[in-house]
């Protein structure tokens, strides 16, 4: 696969290459992450052709968005495609410490939900701030779901449905603001209930359909019937599936471990490595248009691209599906084709 081929969303004007770079390391996501290194990473990830980059208020407490937009906006506006989020504000506070939701020395604003139709005017305003961007082309609503809420979950919802969230989504897309809009999320359940009350264009889906899981096929069958994008981020399920032994952000139960080495015994018996199918699977869906996986460094990304671009046969899908480690129905290419 080419990392630089693009894909369009079915029911917007907006193509994003088959890689996307996601931002989250620029905001110190687990260590410091010095400004040089995440110019380096951005640089090769340009002059690699990727031209999709995916960024959030969040990530290091808006870190990740300056930082983002200071390298974008020396570019022309027409040659790349932004992605940000909304459903956080973020609030002057003095009390951040060294080390918030795993982001180490964020800066001093604290982020509060808020789905309101006022909230998310806020949060989107703010934004086209620090990025110095006035247009993103992809606006997402973050982590919405009982994944994050728990039993606050129907009051953020509401907040969306009754409370304009969803009317700001639609105002913003209609007058031009942004040109897509959607959610981006951990859990497929709430895409699925999206879909049935509010019209998106798009939505990134982190780790629930990757080489390792794919509950989530319902879901990923009926984006492609409605024509709805999705952005296929974490493919690594937390790294699990690059070498490391995490999975969803903690030590991997032994059932993952066991499919994962069984994973890995399937690609060396074709070899194939196991990072390059996991980078490649997502995309056999016809609903995926891209998949977007964090990098640090310049090295990462010369690391992803090579395993992007690594030629994988047909007969290892096959084989996979044989052995029961895919789920029955995933599109998968055929034998000879």
């Amino acid at each position: 696969m080419n990392a630089a081929e693009t894909r369009k969303l079915p029911h917007s004007d907006v193509e994003v290459t088959l890689v996307g770079l996601g931002c989250a390391q620029m905001g110190n996501l687990y260590r410091v992450t010095s400004y040089e290194e995440s110019a380096g990473a951005f640089k090769a990830a340009w002059d690699a052709g990727i031209r999709y980059f995916d960024t959030a208020p969040f990530y290091g407490y808006t870190r990740s968005e300056r930082r983002l937009g200071t390298m974008l906006t020396d570019l022309p506006r027409d040659a790349y495609v932004i992605s940000t989020k909304v459903g956080r504000v973020m609030t002057p506070d003095e009390t951040v410490g060294e080390e918030e939701d795993g982001y180490v020395r964020p800066l001093p604003f604290r982020p509060v939900y808020d789905y309101s139709y006022d909230g998310i005017m806020r949060s989107f305003e703010a934004s086209q701030q620090r990025l110095g961007i006035l247009k993103p082309d992809i606006l997402y609503v973050h982590d919405i779901g009982r994944m994050t809420h728990g039993d606050q979950h129907e009051h953020y919802w509401s907040q969306l449905t009754d409370g304009g969230g969803f009317r700001a989504l639609s105002k913003l897309r209609d007058e031009g603001s942004t040109k897509a809009v959607g959610l981006g999320v951990n859990e497929w359940e709430v895409i699925r209930d999206t879909v049935e009350v509010f019209d998106i264009d798009v939505s990134m889906l982190a780790g629930r359909y990757t080489l390792l899981e794919q509950e989530s096929l319902p879901l990923m069958d009926e984006c492609a019937r409605r024509g709805v994008g999705i952005v296929v981020a974490g493919p690594f399920n937390s790294g699990i599936l690059a070498g490391n032994r995490k999975f969803n952000y903690a030590d991997a139960p032994a059932a993952v471990l066991a499919r994962v080495d069984a994973l890995r015994t399937a690609c060396e018996e074709e070899g194939v490595s196991l990072q390059a199918a996991a980078l490649q699977f997502p995309l056999l869906h016809p609903a995926a248009v891209t998949i977007v996986s964090g990098a640090r460094t310049a090295e990462q990304i010369q690391s992803n691209l090579a395993w992007f671009s690594e030629h994988i046969p047909n007969t290892f899908w096959q084989r996979l599906r044989d052995r029961g480690l895919v789920a029955e129905g995933v599109p998968l290419p055929r034998d000879g084709a």
